[in-house]
């Protein structure tokens, strides 16, 4: 067993104490997974966005995202297209990034993030020497796995409404607005100032059926971040750059994280990716 084996083996024996659930703690050593920081918070609207947060720039969002992961926390991307990029202090290879992902008898809860990476290579400090690179996952030969695939979302002209959107297939609905969940004045993010913007990205088929009113959410193969796959153990998933959908990198320095999937639970609002540690491996 190599080094970043038994790091992973040890994070993992400290946690089976602990879950992750939406707004639980995470009881794991506090040295081992903050290498890195959140230099950008951009969800797409939902439930939890806005809500136990007053963040009016994107500097604040940062903030607050970043408080989140210390405090062991999650933090929601909200739906398709919503993401957050970290910054590792140090060029890594390897790292493996924590959900709230879970599979019952009852129903599970899998919201898939797709995961992109990016060298540093002007050491600048900014993920600007692009393009991202995509991590493979089970899904990204599907031939329903839709490729530069864009969203735009339109914020409500009152409060407690749902968000509006369109695609770049000719398709429109709307991120639910689920008060008896989430009462907060809006899911459009505070800080997006204009009246609509658009994210873009692969967007995955779901994985979720209804039966009796229940809401179950598959889980994919592998490959991806929230999400109970062949690789993942207590909600840690393990990445690396030899699965890269194209040339793989040496090591990177930028890691991001979004929402894969576009699509609506009925009551429960959309499927959303969370994020709750990133931890270094090699």
């Amino acid at each position: 067993m190599n080094r970043h084996s038994l790091i992973f083996s040890a994070i993992l024996v400290a946690s089976l104490f602990s879950g992750c659930n939406k707004d639980s703690l995470i009881e794991e050593p506090d040295d081992v997974y903050r290498h890195f920081s959140v230099i950008e918070y951009t969800p797409a609207p939902g439930q939890f966005i806005n809500e136990n947060m007053d963040c009016k720039t994107p500097a604040e969002a940062c903030k607050w995202a970043q408080a989140r992961l210390d405090a062991k926390k999650h933090v929601s991307l909200g739906a398709f297209g919503g993401y957050i990029i970290v910054r590792s202090r140090h060029s890594i290879t390897e790292f493996a990034i924590k959900g709230n992902s879970f599979v019952q008898p009852s129903g599970g809860s899998n919201e898939p993030g797709i995961v992109y990476v990016m060298t540093d290579r002007n050491r600048n400090g900014k993920p600007d020497d692009g393009p991202w690179v995509e991590l493979r996952g089970s899904d990204s030969d599907n031939p329903a796995t839709i490729r530069n695939y864009e969203i735009t979302y339109f914020r409500p002209d009152e409060p407690k409404q749902p968000v509006r959107w369109t695609d770049n297939l000719g398709n429109s609905g709307q991120v639910n607005y689920v008060e008896a969940f989430h009462a907060q004045d809006s899911y459009y993010p505070a800080w997006i100032t204009t009246a609509s913007y658009t994210l873009s990205g692969t967007c995955l088929p779901p994985h979720s059926n209804e039966e009796n009113g229940r809401w179950n959410h598959l889980p994919y193969g592998w490959g991806y971040a929230d999400n109970t796959g062949s690789d993942t153990t207590d909600n840690w998933t393990v990445f690396s750059l030899q699965n890269a959908i194209g040339s793989s990198p040496a090591k990177i320095d930028f890691i991001k994280v979004q929402t894969a999937v576009n699509a609506q639970a009925g009551a429960l609002g959309e499927i959303s990716t969370e994020v709750c540690g990133f931890m270094k491996l090699e």
